[in-house]
């Protein structure tokens, strides 16, 4: 017999395979991919038109900077200046990130210098397993550059503390400069000497020779960084390491993702804000479309965007305050899913097919939220304190730190009513600062109706998080029955 808990641990267990191999945003976007293809989406390119291409009935996608996806089904009674259902969310989580000249040594080891990016615990950093993940640049031998994703699978890197007998002032509080205690050991420097052009054991990459005549505008990639680093990223590319040319790496964590707790209730894991409801937008999304017939009769778009950047403040060219979402919600706007009538469609009319479309849509901006600590429930308001395993939580917040409002939590309530998925209520205490989502900025952006919620969680910003096992089923569910049944619903809900 097959029972939600049973159902629930599945979803779990294939949100903990997905983490584990989405070290970055990059690697979120490419696993959504393959999802996404696999359910019979067809990817689409942003420099191309459309016209003619996107057909009613049928479902889509395209990406950005290959760390931003858009992804869509059409309905099949969509026209011109309908409403979008989307769910939107963050694919980046707060790193370390290998800084363009990272080559660093002291004390006779080995070091690389870090940059932080977004707003870590760092000091949870401190003695973990590490390694190094994330996009490559590489020259091809038609002398072509491409992107190659790595994750190098063994831990490399580690930032060691100071022993408590060396300072204790740390019995009392850890503290530590950001600059300068971050710095992770990468080996040592004796291991290395008359080392520097030897190819680590059981390497398959080669050092074609670069020539010292050739003007080169940056210095080389083994003088800029640790020489078998740069060995292992050209070994994970399968190229020589002359072909290395940049990268953008960051540093995580190789201790899986896994269930925790005595009934495996809990998950342990990194990255889970905000790559859980990343996963959940794109299972709810392609569940919603998992019937032939899912698209019959629907006269919206089904849409959900999952944006690079959120945790610094989604100013970039693949953030939520980009042109990345308007600028498809405008061309979907004006299609009429008719691939003839498209193609032959005078593409600079000046309508208000965007317009229409932004008033009739709904966003739901999907972010982790905070879960009440059993070590300091005065954290927490009185009336206001989600519990793991207990349904996504509704984020309220008066002063427009997320966008919540009346006629979106009725919304959310019928939609949650249909697939009985539990909801909860959280607005921060008036004496704690409230962070903030991509929901105000595209509400502002778009002038759509916009709601903001997310899952429960512990240790926010942590490298080791920790989150409910059955809510990433019931987030999952709750995202289908909205696609399913926004068409329906937001017409019963009046508002200007």
């Amino acid at each position: 017999m097959v029972t939600r808990m049973s159902v629930a641990k599945a979803y779990a267990s294939d949100f903990i395979a997905f983490v584990n191999s989405s070290p970055t945003p990059y690697h979120v976007v490419d696993n959504a991919k393959k999802l996404l293809l696999s359910a019979g989406f067809i990817e689409l390119k942003e420099r191309d038109s459309w016209l003619g291409l996107v057909e009613k009935g049928k479902k889509y996608f395209c990406t950005r900077n290959g760390s931003s996806i858009i992804a869509f089904g059409v309905g099949k009674n969509w026209k011109p200046g309908n409403g979008i259902a989307m769910v939107g969310s963050h694919t980046d989580s707060p790193t370390l990130r290998l800084k363009p000249v990272s080559k660093k040594g002291a004390e006779g080891y080995l070091q690389v210098g870090v940059e932080l990016y977004g707003g870590g615990l760092w000091h949870t950093w401190f003695d973990r397993d590490l390694s190094v993940a994330g996009r490559v640049y590489v020259k091809t031998e038609e002398g072509d550059h491409v992107p190659k994703l790595i994750k190098i699978n063994k831990p490399i890197l580690r930032i060691p503390t100071l022993a408590i007998h060396l300072d204790s002032e740390v019995r009392l509080k850890f503290e530590f400069n950001k600059e300068t205690h971050l710095f992770p050991i990468a080996g040592l420097a004796a291991e290395m000497l008359n080392k520097c052009e030897e190819a680590p054991e059981g390497s398959t990459a080669t050092a074609t020779g670069e020539d010292d005549s050739e003007f080169m505008p940056y210095s080389t990639m083994t003088s800029r960084h640790q020489p078998k680093l740069i060995w292992m990223i050209a070994e994970a590319c399968g190229v020589p390491i002359s072909y290395v040319r940049d990268f953008e790496l960051v540093l995580y964590d190789t201790h899986p993702s896994t269930f925790g707790g005595l009934s495996d209730e809990f998950i342990f894991s990194q990255r889970l804000d905000n790559q859980m409801m990343t996963y959940c937008a794109i299972r709810g999304l392609i569940d919603s479309l998992a019937e032939p017939d899912a698209l019959d009769g629907d006269s919206t778009i089904r849409l959900i965007s999952c944006f690079d950047h959120e945790e610094i403040g989604s100013e970039s060219a693949q953030g939520a305050r980009s042109n990345f979402l308007p600028s498809i919600v405008k061309r979907l706007s004006a299609l009429s899913g008719d691939a003839a009538a498209d193609a032959t469609a005078d593409a600079s009319a000046d309508t208000t097919f965007f317009e229409q479309t932004c008033n009739k849509s709904f966003l739901l901006s999907a972010d982790m939220a905070h879960a009440v600590h059993p070590n300091y429930p005065a954290k927490y308001e009185s009336n206001h304190r989600p519990e793991m395993n207990k349904g996504p939580v509704i984020k309220i917040n008066a002063n427009q730190r997320y966008s919540t409002n009346s006629p979106g939590m009725i919304l959310l309530e019928e939609v949650a009513r249909i697939n009985k998925v539990p909801l909860q209520l959280f607005v921060v205490r008036n004496d704690s600062s409230c962070g903030s989502t991509i929901g105000p900025a595209l509400a502002s952006l778009l002038g759509t109706r916009t709601l903001d919620l997310g899952n429960p969680q512990l240790s926010m910003h942590s490298i080791r998080e920790t989150g409910g096992t059955a809510d990433v089923e019931f987030a999952a569910s709750l995202f289908s029955s909205y696609f399913n049944n926004y068409d329906v619903l937001e017409k019963k809900i009046f508002v200007d």
